[in-house]
């Protein structure tokens, strides 16, 4: 094995490495805004419920972001991408029956 074919396997490993590096950054980015928007949503209502105050919002919105951190720590791309499109269809769905109801 010439030099030209050791410079062409490291060229092609490194070209591996960076590729899956930027795929697993953008899984756990997508990982962090969607733990990040669903912790957002339960703590404001939890705080519209019983009124308690910005310290104990923050809180549980990173509480509801590191559980769905964690509960989606298996999941692939397309399962991530399939959860916040329910999401936003339930989303749709109560501006709905919002903007339905009497």
């Amino acid at each position: 094995m010439g030099i030209k074919d050791q410079m062409a396997a490291m060229a092609q490993g490194a070209q591996t490495r960076a590729k899956s590096s930027a795929y697993m950054f953008m899984q756990i980015s997508f990982r962090l805004v969607t733990g990040f928007f669903l912790g957002l949503t339960i703590s404001l209502i939890g705080q519209e419920l019983t009124g308690y105050g910005s310290f104990s919002l923050v809180f549980l919105n990173l509480v509801v972001m590191g559980l769905f951190f964690k509960l989606s720590q298996n999941w692939n791309m397309v399962k991530i991408l399939v959860f916040d499109l329910v999401c936003l269809l339930v989303i749709q769905i109560l501006k709905m029956y919002i903007l339905v109801a009497p």
